[in-house]
């Protein structure tokens, strides 16, 4: 089985409705890219739901997933029509053969090195490093696979910051990968809380493969909490459910214990440490491309 890839450029402003009209038109699939991705000239885009102010590339790539006998020229012909948009005469079609997908996903997802002696390693991989901590963990339903900056950051601080038979609490756990990162250094009591059921599920399963007692719930009345709170919460999110839950995320720190929080883009740093400010001070523990991580202690 085949199929045939459709794609070309467009502004920006156009490039939603397009892909609305392609999907109604009759394509399998639609989405857009940045047209200078690799390039000197592309442009990053962060942040989290509704705080991106341009959403879109002012150079936008369609790349439209068609049937094998898809009338391409007339189905993209169409698609302009209904959107209120000129026709596209300057196009590529392309023939995408029927291949090996699982392999072909799996291939993307290499062991990643996060310190001389942490390596997050896929499933279907040999560990890079038999004497490293290697954490059997696959891309899947929840966060964390380790690629992403925000939790590179997190895992580099709690290498630093673990202590043996230190209690943790990873809230937002995702795939766990932090909880299980910390019982792997050391730590004792972990535990983790997401609203996610599929990511409390998920971080289950990787607590059991990589051989952990971490406990995951999706309420922390569900979890035993130590006597005065936690020696380490982690918590890496976003910014704005960062700021709701500022209360509830440092009463979890006893006297004493330490925070830190990611998933905060550089210029949200200054006002996340004045708003935790009156719970523990905050300061900038490390920062990787555009992301920070915020470390301090309770006092």
């Amino acid at each position: 089985m085949s199929w045939q890839n459709l794609s070309f450029l467009t502004e920006a402003a156009h490039a939603e409705p397009l892909c609305d009209a392609l999907l109604a038109a009759g394509a399998l699939s639609a989405a857009i890219e940045d047209a200078d991705a690799g390039t000197p000239d592309e442009q990053p885009q962060f942040g989290e739901p509704g705080s991106v102010n341009a959403p879109g590339w002012k150079c936008s790539r369609i790349a439209a997933l068609l049937e094998a006998d898809a009338d391409a020229a007339a189905l993209l012909a169409a698609a302009t029509a209904a959107a209120g948009l000129p026709g596209i005469t300057d196009y590529v079609v392309e023939l995408v053969a029927e291949q090996n997908w699982v392999r072909l996903t799996q291939a993307q997802f290499e062991p990643i090195q996060i310190s001389p002696r942490l390596w997050i390693v896929p499933s279907w991989h040999d560990s890079p490093d038999a004497s490293a901590i290697n954490l059997i963990l696959d891309p899947g339903m929840a966060f964390g696979t380790g690629s992403h900056p925000t939790t590179r950051l997190c895992l580099e601080w709690l290498e630093g910051q673990v202590t043996p038979a230190c209690s943790l609490l990873d809230y937002g756990c995702g795939s766990g990968i932090l909880a299980i990162a910390a019982a792997r250094f050391g730590a004792g009591q972990v535990a983790g809380v997401d609203i996610d059921s599929q990511a409390v599920m998920a971080a289950r399963d990787n607590a059991e493969r990589n051989g952990v007692a971490a406990l995951f719930a999706a309420q922390l009345a569900d979890l035993p909490s130590p006597t005065g709170g936690y020696d380490i919460v982690v918590a890496n999110i976003l910014a704005n459910p960062l700021r709701v839950l500022a209360p509830a995320i440092c009463a979890q720190v006893r006297p004493g214990g330490q925070l830190a929080l990611s998933g905060i883009l550089r210029e949200q740093a200054e006002e996340i440490i004045a708003l935790y400010a009156a719970w523990l001070p905050l300061e900038i523990a490390a920062m990787r491309e555009d992301w920070v991580c915020l470390a301090g202690r309770k006092p």
